[in-house]
């Protein structure tokens, strides 16, 4: 079986593995106590904070270790927000934020406060100019993560730490995918990681808060971790957690050089052997091993169970594999295609065969879930010289195909209506649009759905 999918959790360094063994013996003491095995524990504790500070470039009274990388960006916006409460409440994230930056800020949205999302472009990159246009005289606080999760694109985090720096707006950075393979450069004021993320245990967050940034830690109060962490620390699985972030960081340069030729194969061979295919994400700026794709006339989820019988473990922010059925909100807020989209991400170590091997099995495995899917036949109606492509009560990627299927049926320069009541059409269809180059009119609302108009231009 061929692990395909480190961006939502990386296996266990074996650093880490051989770390956790040795302190399960040696740090299972409580730090704070003065005998012996207290002073052993502690040791650990203060030694493992060295390293993680190092790693990330910050001072070691600044670093708290959280229960995990959720938990360290929820403290972080909560406390950064609370700090500067009477600066504002005014705060700034970008539309492809990890799910926690977005709960964080639909909670502060929720009691009161204001919240700006920044647009990003088809790459899922967002533009300096646009975070320094949303920066305001009450804004508390700003984020942005260092390189996306579900595409790989790195965010110019340097350029928008010193625009926030010059507004006095502290930036927090959720590092979480791009920590293991490097210091996050900038001016930034909070960072928050997980370190599952780079091969450590689950379990383990990092929480950065730089000197001078004004935080005020929300709910009870501990007397541990600064006050921002509550609770007994999980000292085997911070120790693990800090020995493999400085094991893969040692690594780093290398493997990373390595995987990027793996991933370049991949985004530069997925078209050309599988049609009707859209490689998303910066094609240069983005981290090293991991690569995304969406094929069209595709479901997500039958793919993903395909390939998962081939052999491989992969991920997809299709709508297709959500019980909400709808796309995620990072596709979405791209405007690329959702459908039939696989997330490829390569541990570090993965053999280029095992690759080769993906590329092999991935042309058949779509073609044959293309097969199953081509069998219903769009239902078609003439309406003041308009087609009419019914669709209602039909999930992606049917709307689509049977788009397809009829658009050589009307003459150049003649429009289709869609009609489909699934939320992924509003994305899939003028994606569909852009890589056929057809032209995507709009869409109107209807009794039961929404019309999704089409005009054939070749």
């Amino acid at each position: 079986m061929s692990y395909f999918d480190a961006a939502s959790s990386a296996p266990l360094h074996p650093v880490a593995r051989q770390a956790l063994l040795a302190s399960l013996d040696e740090g299972w003491a409580d730090p704070a106590r003065l005998y012996r095995e207290g002073r052993r524990a502690r040791m650990l504790l203060d030694a493992a904070r060295e390293a993680a500070a190092e790693a990330v470039g910050c001072r070691v009274d600044e670093l708290t270790f959280t229960s995990s990388g959720t938990r360290a960006v929820h403290t972080g916006v909560a406390g950064a927000l609370a700090g500067r409460r009477r600066i504002g409440r005014h705060l700034i994230v970008s539309a492809v934020e990890h799910s926690s930056v977005l709960h964080s800020a639909e909670d502060w949205e929720a009691a009161g406060g204001a919240v700006t999302t920044v647009a990003v472009d088809r790459a899922g990159a967002v533009a300096v100019e646009a975070y320094e246009a949303a920066v305001r005289a009450d804004t508390a606080l700003a984020c942005l993560q260092s390189a996306n999760h579900e595409v790989g694109t790195e965010q110019p985090v340097a350029e928008v730490a010193e625009v926030c720096r010059e507004a006095g707006v502290p930036l927090l950075v959720d590092a979480a995918q791009s920590l293991g393979w490097g210091a996050v450069p900038g001016p930034w004021s909070l960072l928050a990681a997980s370190a599952h993320k780079w091969g450590g245990p689950s379990g383990v967050g990092l929480l950065v808060v730089r000197k001078g940034v004004r935080f005020a830690v929300q709910g009870p109060v501990d007397e541990r971790e600064s006050g921002r962490a509550a609770g007994f620390e999980n000292l085997p699985a911070i120790v693990a957690a800090a020995a493999s972030l400085r094991a893969v960081r040692a690594e780093a340069a290398q493997e990373a050089v390595r995987l990027r030729e793996l991933t370049e194969r991949i985004r530069a061979r997925v078209p050309q052997l599988v049609p009707d295919v859209e490689v998303v994400g910066d094609p240069v700026r983005r981290l090293p091993g991991v690569v995304t794709f969406s094929c069209l006339y595709v479901d997500g989820e039958t793919l993903l169970h395909e390939l998962d019988r081939a052999g491989f473990s992969v991920s997809s922010g299709s709508s297709c594999t959500s019980s909400t059925l709808t796309p995620s909100h990072v596709l979405r807020a791209m405007g690329v295609l959702s459908e039939g989209n696989v997330r490829v991400s390569l541990p570090a170590g993965t053999p280029a065969e095992e690759v080769e091997r993906f590329l092999s099995v991935l042309p058949d495995t779509v073609a044959a879930v293309r097969e199953k899917l081509g069998a219903p036949a769009p239902v078609t109606v003439r309406e003041e010289g308009a087609l009419v492509v019914d669709a209602l009560g039909k999930r992606c990627p049917i709307p689509v195909i049977e788009l397809a299927k009829v658009i050589g049926d009307v003459p150049v320069g003649a429009t289709i209506r869609v009609l489909s009541d699934d939320e992924a059409a509003r994305l899939d269809i003028p994606a569909w649009c852009e890589m056929r180059a057809q032209e995507y009119v709009g869409e109107e609302p209807t009794e039961k759905g929404t019309a999704y108009l089409v005009r054939r231009l070749s």
